[in-house]
Order: structure tokens, then C-alpha cells, then sequence
């Protein structure tokens, strides 16, 4: 691990130092995982079990909820243990760690966001060549490419961090680790760190945003060409899901990670957005904006519900 010897363990500043407002914030942040943790399991079910969701848009929807599943539980089981946790520290190998899954995981993210515009343009400009252009090896391969591209930028800047001394207080101004909030840390060099981090950051999120920008003017285009009023509004709102989420977690995202880092509470704001609040958002806003995954999820609900009852009958029947 380089010369990470100096410090063996940082302190996770959190959200607040007050006992009765952790208490507080325990309970929220409790409901928010088990809410994200259930809701994307039902997307992920209801796709697998549905013979009407096999189409590439859900096949990458599926991808998006097991990201949002890992993006959850990178950071939050930490944060509940913290909260009710009178040391709150985590150590600089598990720090880095984490720091690197969560930079692989939202890495991959971007890209699966901006594959799904390409879906959307593909599925809306050519309807008649859609199921040539997203093939299943072809998808299968976007969404490898994206995970291979998302590790490969994380493992750079995170190997670049292994090598640093860490020799201040040791103290994160946040509830998780991440590489940001590591540089002020260390008594090193961070000049190549800081460069690496911002120019890779950059490059992946340009090459994400133009896709994106790309695939949705031609998207929009054809839409505003259409003849049929009732063609438009279905095409805006096979759209209007995927666009509410790149923009909040596009957004957040780009602040977090191009603003100078200071441990302010706005940081901890953004990190909250796109690492917590998105991926409990992102069932609700898919399942309530499409019609198919709407009805996926209601029979899926009625088996449960079926399910569920059936094994009660039979054990009040024994008893």
C-alpha cells in the first residue's frame, strides 16, 4: 500500500456531531437503503420475470438498478455504522477501497446513462433498424465497455493515491470516502493526483455528455418532425424518465468533482445526491413514468401478495 503508514486510519466527520440529530439521521438513512435496496430489486425482478420487458432499454434498465444496488451499499452500511458508532473512523485501506468502488460504480453509471440515450435514439429515429442496431452482443458489449472503462479510470487515480503519505489529522469532511476528499489529507505531492483525477473526470464525463447531447438532439429533432400529436407525447415520454435522471445525477456529480475541495456542507450535499438520493429516486421515476414497468412491478406485487398469503393459510391450516 505504499507509504500509507504514517496515518492507519481516518476519521468520517459524517453529517452532524450531534448525538440526538445521528439518532435521527440513522432512521431516515435506515428507510432510504431499505427503500433503495427494495425498489431496485422489484425493477431487477419484474425485468427477469416479465416476457414483455426484453427489449434493450429494459436490458439496460436492469444493468442501471444492480448499479444503483452496489452504489447503496458501497457507502451506506458505513454511514449507519458511523452514525451509531462513537468511533468513527474506517482505515486508510478500506477508505481507498471505497473511494475506488465508488468512482468505478458511478463511472459506469455515466456511461450506462449515456448508452441508454443512444437506445433512445436508435429505438425513436430508426424504429425500423432498431433491433439490428441494438443487437444482443451489441448491448452486451456497451455494457461491458462501460464497466471496463469505469474500473480502468478508477484504478488509475486510485493506484496514483495509494502511493501518497497521509500524515495530517486524518479527518474526512464527509460520510464516505472519496478521492476529492483525500488530497488535503496528504502531506505528498497531490499536484499529479489532483491533474490525473480532473483530466480523466473530464474526458469521461465530456465523452458521456456528448453522446448524450448527440443522441437527444437527433432524438428531439425527429420528435418535433412528427405528424402525430399522440406520436410526440409517447416519444417525449419514453424520454422524459431517462432525461430526469442524468440531470440529477449529471449534475451533482459534475459539481462534487470540479469544485475545489473545502469539507463544506455542500459537498456533502452533492456526494448525498448522486450516491444516495438517485438511486432510491430512480425505481420511482422508471416505474412511475413507464406504463410497462408499472404493470411489471403491480404483478409482481400480486405473486408476492399471492404468495405470501398461500404460505400463511397453510401454516394457520397445520397449526
Amino acid at each position: 500500500m505504499g507509504n500509507v503508514s504514517a496515518v492507519s486510519e481516518f476519521i468520517l466527520l459524517g453529517l452532524s456531531a450531534d448525538a440526538q440529530v445521528q439518532a435521527v439521521l440513522f432512521m431516515v438513512f435506515l428507510v432510504i437503503y431499505v427503500l433503495t435496496l427494495t425498489g431496485n430489486s422489484m425493477i431487477l425482478l419484474a425485468i427477469s420475470t416479465d416476457a414483455r420487458l426484453r427489449s434493450p432499454m429494459y436490458f439496460f434498465l436492469g444493468h442501471l438498478s444492480f448499479l444503483d444496488l452496489l452504489y447503496s451499499s458501497v457507502s451506506m452500511p458505513k454511514m449507519l455504522e458511523n452514525l451509531v458508532s462513537e468511533r468513527k473512523t474506517i482505515s486508510v485501506k478500506g477508505c481507498l477501497a471505497q473511494a475506488f468502488f465508488v468512482f468505478a460504480i458511478g463511472g459506469t453509471e455515466a456511461l450506462l446513462l449515456a448508452v441508454m440515450a443512444y437506445d433512445r435514439y436508435a429505438a425513436i429515429c430508426h424504429p425500423l433498424l432498431y433491433h439490428q442496431m441494438m443487437s444482443n452482443w451489441f448491448c452486451q458489449g456497451l455494457v461491458w465497455g462501460s464497466w471496463s472503462l469505469a474500473i480502468l479510470n478508477s484504478l488509475i487515480n486510485t493506484l496514483l493515491a495509494v502511493n501518497l503519505d497521509f500524515c495530517h489529522h486524518g479527518t474526512v469532511h464527509n460520510y464516505n470516502c472519496e478521492l476529492p476528499s483525500l488530497f488535503p489529507l496528504s502531506c505528498s505531492d497531490v499536484s499529479t493526483n489532483v491533474t490525473a483525477l480532473l483530466w480523466t473526470f473530464l474526458v469521461h464525463a465530456s465523452g458521456t455528455f456528448l453522446l448524450m447531447v448527440c443522441s437527444y438532439g437527433c432524438v428531439f429533432s425527429t420528435i418535433l418532425n412528427m405528424s402525430s400529436t399522440r406520436g410526440r407525447s409517447k416519444a417525449f415520454s419514453t424520454c422524459s424518465s431517462h432525461l430526469t435522471v442524468v440531470t440529477l445525477y449529471f449534475g451533482s456529480a459534475f459539481l462534487r468533482y470540479v469544485l475545489p475541495t473545502s469539507g463544506s456542507p455542500v459537498e456533502t450535499f452533492f456526494s448525498l445526491q448522486y450516491s444516495v438520493i438517485t438511486p432510491l429516486l430512480n425505481p420511482f421515476i422508471y416505474s412511475l413514468k413507464n406504463k410497462e414497468v408499472k404493470t411489471a412491478m403491480r404483478k409482481l406485487l400480486g405473486r408476492c401478495c399471492q404468495h405470501f398469503g398461500y404460505v400463511g393459510r397453510r401454516r394457520r391450516v397445520k397449526s
